[in-house]
């Protein structure tokens, strides 16, 4: 959340995430732990490609 990746993320009680990319974005519902490493996924991917587009 450091670095403007992910603005929040919470895990509510029946395993669900709520996942936010921004303040002003919508909320996302993950459906469990496996949703939660592919977006964890995206990200990294996401910050990889940034990267070597800007070397």
């Amino acid at each position: 959340m450091h670095h403007q990746h992910l603005h929040a993320a919470v895990l509510t009680p029946n395993g669900q995430w709520l996942v936010q990319h921004r303040a002003e974005s919508p909320v996302r519902v993950l459906a469990g732990p496996t949703a939660m490493v592919e977006l964890a996924a995206e990200i990294q991917h996401r910050i990889r490609t940034t990267r070597d587009r800007t070397r």
